[in-house]
C-alpha cells in the first residue's frame, strides 16, 4: 500500500468518526444507526426522539 493510499484512507476514517460524533452530539433520546455493506460504512442514521409532558391537571 502506497503511503498516499494509507493516508487517504485515515483521512476518510477520521472523517467517518467526525461524522458520527456531530450525530451522537446533543442527542438526548433516540440511536444512531450504523450500516456496513462487504466492510465498508454505507450509511449513518440518526433517530431522534422527542418527549412531551403532558401537563396533569385532576
Amino acid at each position: 500500500m502506497t503511503a498516499t493510499l494509507a493516508a487517504a484512507e485515515a483521512d476518510a476514517e477520521a472523517n467517518l468518526l467526525r461524522e458520527i460524533a456531530s450525530q451522537l452530539r446533543g442527542l438526548r433520546f433516540g440511536s444512531v444507526e450504523i450500516t456496513v455493506h462487504n466492510g465498508q460504512v454505507v450509511q449513518v442514521e440518526r433517530k431522534e426522539k422527542f418527549r412531551i409532558n403532558a401537563p396533569t391537571g385532576k
